[in-house]
């Protein structure tokens, strides 16, 4: 069985950041959301991002949006430098190269249009001919499994339902990248579990890479890759792996450690906490091995 690792490196890298940082000033404080964050994604992955709640996953999903500016680093999107875009092409970045599916279906849709007609009116923004603006919704419709929903208005669906049509809605212009925020924050079990299937289908027929930021537990078992970001910084990945044992599936789950471009290793703290090593650590190598091991506090102080 090939690494899914090995497989993922071989495309094109289509998200890049290295060393991003991202501050804001609330009065007279300074919040440090990223801190020297780095992430590659490569095209046509279907990945997921998590962490705990102020981790920066957020904030990192609106800077690949071209919600947000970081204070500082580098992030390239298709070859688009986003700390460099001028207003106009950020503008042609938010309509064309990216779409976004947010929590709350509220933000994605317009409650007194159908369901046809909000797929559709990205495309009419965007100058597209009517009769193909038509086609493509109904193309996007099928995809996301609601073509006998078309003339319903949002409030006549579901809330699952409501967050397929959003994401027909972000696909409107046929963007490479789908940035999605706790999609199925708000859904319960079932609903949650047709979006991501209709997210893997898009991802295969369109060959769309697929980001989501969510605290969803099970969602290594959904996607190809989830990485994890602690205190602003990528800290672990997890690829899902799937064998066949007895002529029967079995999916595995491999864990990596990431070190940044500043050869950075976050360490998890119940590791650290079991051996008992807080502000200093002695790093020896070993036989094929690099070695974490508690300081006996020699010279402390000298």
């Amino acid at each position: 069985m090939t690494n899914p690792a090995t497989t993922f490196a071989s495309r094109e890298l289509y998200i890049n950041c290295e060393d991003l940082f991202k501050i804001y000033k609330i009065a007279n404080l300074e919040v440090v959301a990223l801190r020297g964050l780095d992430l590659k994604v490569r095209q046509g992955e279907f990945m997921a991002i998590v962490g705990a709640s102020g981790s920066g996953k957020s904030t990192l999903l609106n800077i690949l949006a071209g919600l947000d500016t970081p204070s500082a680093g580098r992030a390239f999107v298709g070859g688009r430098d986003l700390l460099t875009m001028s207003d106009r092409d950020m503008v042609d970045y938010r309509r064309n190269q990216v779409g976004f599916v947010w929590q709350q279906t509220g933000r994605n849709l317009v409650p007194y249009l159908d369901v046809l007609q909000n797929v559709e009116v990205p495309m009419i923004l965007n100058s597209t001919d009517a009769g193909e603006a038509r086609r493509r919704a109904l193309e996007l419709l099928e995809a996301v499994r609601l073509s006998h929903r078309l003339h319903h208005r949002p409030q006549q669906l579901s809330g699952g339902e409501q967050q397929r049509v959003s994401i027909a809605v972000a696909l409107a212009n046929n963007p490479p990248l789908l940035l999605a925020d706790e999609p199925t924050g708000e859904l319960d079990s079932l609903a949650a579990d047709l979006i991501y299937e209709v997210f893997v289908d898009l991802n295969r027929k369109f060959g769309v890479t697929v980001v989501i930021v969510t605290h969803d537990p099970e969602i290594a078992s959904r996607v190809d890759r989830v990485v994890a970001i602690r205190d602003g910084r990528t800290s672990t990945e997890i690829y899902r792996r799937v064998e066949f044992e007895a002529g029967h599936p079995t999916v595995h789950h491999d864990e990596y450690a990431l070190i940044d471009a500043a050869g950075r290793l976050q360490i998890p703290r119940e590791f650290l906490d079991r051996l008992k090593i807080h502000d200093r650590a002695r790093i020896q190598m070993s036989e094929g091995a690099v070695e974490v091991l508690p300081s006996d506090r020699r010279g402390e102080g000298g």
